[in-house]
């Protein structure tokens, strides 16, 4: 069974102090690493979204400082990125622009900063989720606490019934009913009568051990991983383990000029 981690009380976009206490894995051997690149389609430009005055992956860098558990690391496609955030006083590197995916942006980025390989556990944030509480980053990455976890990510409960039938909502299938961690079992967008409720949707934060970062960076990507569109079913497909940690809210992703509006509304007092 995997160790529990503890509740997350966060209950709006306004309250993002981090718990006083220490995180179950050290911080001195942990980055948290935010790919982002310009080329979104609905949202050109999405990472320079100007959020109240401050670029928005300026907005998810200070939330993963909030989160306390290490290293901060942007992974930049383009150099004006890396210069955003440097400006407001982070650590950013530019990476190839042409990667596939965040992941393998991620990786890069590892093997660039930290060739003597002191980093031990990698959390991979989205650059698109500036009101991420700083308290769900810290429980994905306490779901590594058990040896058998390869990558550790986060679910909310769903609540309503949208949510539940929209196909663009990833629900994550694990036995979350009477605790708060569970391995993975299955992540689909529609579900079938067999998945008896709670539903979880998944929400797309991982923490890797930096061992199992670069074996699934390296493998190709699988006929399920493909057919649903879900990075996450090639580390399943490849027989790693996955935890899900229960989380209690799901932070707005900013993909459409209307999200941007909500989160300068969400953002307005925050800074």
């Amino acid at each position: 069974m995997l160790c529990p981690a503890p509740r997350n009380t966060y209950k709006g976009a306004r309250q993002f102090a981090a718990p006083a206490h220490k995180p179950m894995i050290e911080h001195h051997n942990t980055i948290v690493i935010i790919p982002a690149r310009m080329a979104a389609t609905r949202l050109p430009g999405k990472p320079m979204a100007d959020i109240n005055g401050d670029p928005m992956i300026v907005h998810v860098w200070r939330r993963a400082v909030e989160a306390k558990i290490g290293h901060v690391l942007v992974a930049a496609a383009q150099y004006e990125i890396a210069q955003a955030v440097k400006a407001a006083g982070g650590d950013a590197i530019v990476t190839e622009p042409n990667l596939p995916s965040g992941s393998d942006r991620v990786a890069a980025a590892l093997a660039l900063r930290d060739s003597e390989q002191r980093f031990e556990h990698v959390v991979n944030l989205q650059g698109d989720l500036p009101t991420i509480d700083p308290l769900s980053v810290r429980r994905c990455l306490a779901g590594l606490t058990n040896s058998q976890v390869d990558i550790s990510t986060i679910a909310a409960k769903i609540d309503n019934d949208g949510d539940r039938n929209n196909p663009n909502v990833v629900k994550a299938i694990a036995p979350l009913k009477d605790r708060e961690v569970a391995f993975a079992r299955d992540f689909v967008r529609v579900l079938s009568p067999e998945h008896e409720p709670p539903h979880w949707h998944h929400i797309g934060i991982y923490a890797y051990r930096r061992a199992a970062l670069n074996r699934f960076v390296s493998l190709s990507p699988s006929v399920r991983e493909q057919k649903r569109k879900l990075e996450q079913m090639r580390a399943l497909d490849n027989g790693m383990k996955i935890a899900v940690v229960a989380v209690e809210t799901v932070p707005l992703g900013v993909d459409t000029p209307v999200d941007l509006e909500t989160a300068r509304r969400m953002l307005k007092d925050v800074t």
